[in-house]
């Protein structure tokens, strides 16, 4: 039986399911597909390094002897869309099955089944069990939760995979160290330094294609310095667990000017396109810690974010699309703000974070939670708007993961499935976790006024604005205790400030 094996551009995994019982007669077709560059406008390394990625893991198959139909972005007759180069391939080879692994991303599993339903050649589509809990254990788990909560997740995933764990009891006596998680970066610290790889022959034809296909996408392009081979995500993995993990835990959360990276791994975007897998990124953290070469408070922030909510978002991905895309639970419609695109504001957090994201694709969780994401949460942005810039500017945004993280996490559009509480916060907390403020023109200290921090402001007329929607909320409590000590000029105050700062970005009041 010869066999045509599909593989997507964020399955680049050598035990991809579809891959597993490959055999001499068969083809894999990998396509370089124009409608998945183009829709969103990808941030431009985003598409390099996918593509870049794909071509590298291709020569890698072909090198073993496997047998690889690729078809490149400007192939001559390339039709630019998934449906009809499975069509053209499957006239090319004449097999007698097709074979794919479930696509991430709701969309591209649409395509498939689209597709297949008319097809004269059957399809398989294989369970993608490079994630560590099956979709059926997960479905299980949730049941009828109507606000289900991470952290029992989390301690489900722990037994399950046995990280960390004593028996049936976490090391160390508690199943998270979130708490000791949140320090700042001392000033004179030097951060480790970034594994950086030159583009080879292959990455700079690629570079080459994007800057002219892809020029007016958002971002820039180059120095590009992202792993897209095996091996070099292997060493990649192997720098973060010797030189940067040991401080991850007590530094996740810090942000600095100038420093894009810190203790961060930088390898989401090797572990959503499949370089690396789940299981050997939480395998070397745990081994780090076994010898004793990283403390504990690390080992567990790095693998609870890969576990924990990594697992837990594709979860509820899948058991709640469509319609949870659909959701707006705090009515939120203003635009997204220009400066978002051009980093061009006022709001010096802002300004990095925008900033480093243009230079590289990448921003670490709590820029993107606390600072891009934490204004437009206050500013009101309507929840599509904010959702399509995320998965257009980073590296590792794929529907899967962005979708729920930003509509869930940062927006609250789900209403509290994701997170009991939103996620909003004065400029205190940025001040707190950054040394942002001290280059920013606004003072954090002051409250209203021209002067003042606009995220102070924001965040009251935020509780404001959505007093009937969030005022019950158990997590809330303290601060809706304090808007109401406020008496109505305090109030009245933060909404003028607040009106008048919208109309100066060009937002409606």
């Amino acid at each position: 039986m010869k066999t045509l094996r599909v593989v997507l551009g964020d399955q680049l995994t050598r035990t991809l399911a579809a891959l597993r019982d490959y055999q001499d007669v068969d083809v894999v077709l990998m396509v370089e597909v124009h409608d998945e560059t183009v829709y969103v406008r990808h941030h431009k390394q985003k598409i390099a390094f996918i593509l870049a990625a794909m071509r590298h893991f291709a020569a890698a198959l072909q090198a073993e002897g496997v047998t690889v139909d690729y078809v490149k972005l400007d192939a001559p007759g390339n039709t630019g869309s998934f449906p009809d180069e499975v069509t053209r391939a499957v006239a090319r080879h004449r097999p007698d099955r097709i074979v794919v692994t479930e696509p991430g991303e709701y969309r591209v599993r649409r395509l498939f089944d689209d597709w297949a339903a008319t097809a004269a050649v059957p399809l398989e589509m294989r369970a993608d069990d490079r994630f560590l809990c099956p979709s059926e254990v997960f479905a299980d788990w949730l049941g009828d939760k109507r606000s289900p909560t991470m952290e029992y997740f989390y301690r489900l995933m722990r037994r399950r995979t046995g990280y960390l764990m004593n028996g049936d009891e976490p090391l160390g006596g508690q199943w998270n160290f979130d708490a000791e998680n949140r320090k700042r970066y001392p000033r004179n610290a030097i951060p480790p330094q970034r594994l950086v790889f030159a583009p080879d022959a292959t990455t700079q034809e690629v570079l080459a294609l994007v800057a002219a296909r892809f020029g007016e996408h958002f971002g820039d392009l180059e120095p590009f310095a992202w792993p897209v081979t095996r091996p070099q995500a292997e060493a990649a993995l192997a720098h973060f667990i010797e030189h940067v993990l040991p401080g991850f835990g007590d530094y996740q959360d810090a942000m600095v000017q100038g420093a894009p990276f810190l203790h961060h791994a930088l390898l989401s975007p090797c572990l959503n396109a499949g370089l690396l897998t789940a299981k050997e990124v939480c395998d070397a953290a745990e081994a780090a810690y076994g010898a004793r070469l990283v403390p504990l408070n690390a080992a567990e922030g790095f693998i609870r974010q890969v576990i924990g909510w990594r697992e837990y978002v594709r979860g509820l991905y899948w058991r709640l699309m469509p319609a949870y895309a659909d959701s707006n639970a705090l009515n939120a419609t203003r635009d997204l703000p220009w400066f978002y695109w051009s980093g061009e504001t006022d709001l010096n957090c802002l300004k990095q974070v925008i900033g480093e994201t243009r230079a590289h694709a990448y921003a670490h969780h709590i820029q993107r939670l606390m600072v891009t994401g934490n204004f437009a949460l206050l500013a009101g942005v309507a929840p599509r708007q904010i959702e399509e810039w995320y998965l257009i500017v980073y590296a590792d945004a794929y529907d899967w993961v962005e979708l729920p993280n930003v509509h869930g996490m940062v927006m609250w559009a789900d209403g509290g499935v994701l997170g009991t509480k939103p996620y909003a916060a004065s400029g205190a907390y940025i001040d707190r976790m950054s040394d942002y403020c001290r280059g920013c023109r606004y003072d954090v200290k002051q409250k209203t006024g021209p002067d003042a921090c606009p995220f102070n402001y924001l965040y009251w007329n935020f509780l404001s604005e959505n007093e009937q929607r969030l005022a019950g909320n158990p997590r809330l409590a303290m601060p809706y205790r304090n808007l109401a000590r406020m008496d109505k000029t305090q109030r009245a105050t933060i909404a003028a400030d607040s009106r008048r700062f919208f109309e100066r970005i060009g937002l409606k009041p």
